[in-house]
């Protein structure tokens, strides 16, 4: 039997966790995706993540986003027609997770299943029209400032219920919930006010009826964090440093382009 590698023992720690902060919650761990954060992850460790399982990937930074889902389907098709190749994994969905810049929406339409960082209303447009024009109703989530923190993206959350509904008519886009962050070096009592927050404007917006039933999900908790984040409602982490190391987990979502 051959002996497991340092990624498949630090994947396999990330999901026990994920799942031990569920049952603390009184959750199912089915309810929670791992999304894959690759910033810095060699291809090797990103194909070796996805034949472990692993159907959910994520990155903050549109250029590395679209080199990254090209080498996947590369491989997959390699593995294709080559006789001797194990079965390919699933093809993995990605997600966007950093910062966004309007002029930087079309190249990403065609490669991601959602987008987590919509911060403003002109954002939003742009990647409504943009939707339009490729004939694709686009998953997006909002993204809010619940640490008010002067240096982050995202909406404050007394603006949040207005912006959410203005994303929400529009014909392109499919509001599918919301996504924050905690402040990286926080305290634990400081982090889980700031998923709180989230999750109480997530259930008024709900209440409001908001997105509909679509809405639904909550993206919070990075490597430093997310056992927290389960714990108070998040159905989708973003963990980058745990799973693949030799990252910083400030570059599992605040990013630039």
């Amino acid at each position: 039997m051959a002996k497991k590698t340092a990624l498949a023992d630090r994947l396999d720690a990330v999901r026990e966790k994920i799942a031990a902060a569920a049952v603390r919650a009184k959750r199912d761990p089915k309810e929670v995706t791992l999304i894959a954060v690759t910033k810095t992850a060699t291809p090797e460790a990103i194909r070796e993540a996805v034949s472990l399982g692993v159907t959910d990937l994520g990155e903050g930074r549109v250029q590395q986003l679209i080199q990254r889902a090209s080498q996947m389907v590369e491989t997959q098709s390699r593995r294709k027609f080559s006789e001797n190749a194990a079965p390919a994994a699933k093809p993995p969905v990605w997600h966007m997770i950093g910062h966004l810049q309007r002029n930087k929406v079309k190249p990403l339409l065609p490669l991601v299943a959602c987008i987590h960082s919509i911060d403003s209303l002109r954002l939003a447009e742009e990647i409504d029209a943009a939707g339009a024009k490729a004939g694709k109703r686009v998953n997006v989530m909002m993204q809010l400032n619940a640490s008010e923190e002067p240096q982050k993206f995202g909406v404050a959350i007394g603006a949040a219920t207005h912006l959410g509904e203005s994303i929400a008519s529009m014909p392109n886009l499919q509001l599918v919930g919301l996504m924050t962050m905690a402040e990286l070096d926080a305290e634990e009592k400081d982090i889980r006010t700031a998923f709180r927050r989230t999750r109480e404007v997530f259930e008024e917006m709900k209440w409001q009826k908001i997105g509909g039933p679509a809405f639904r999900h909550l993206s919070m908790g990075m490597s430093h964090d997310y056992e927290y984040a389960v714990e108070e409602g998040s159905t989708m982490v973003r963990v980058g440093t745990a799973i693949f190391g030799n990252e910083t987990p400030a570059a599992e979502g605040e990013s630039t382009d």
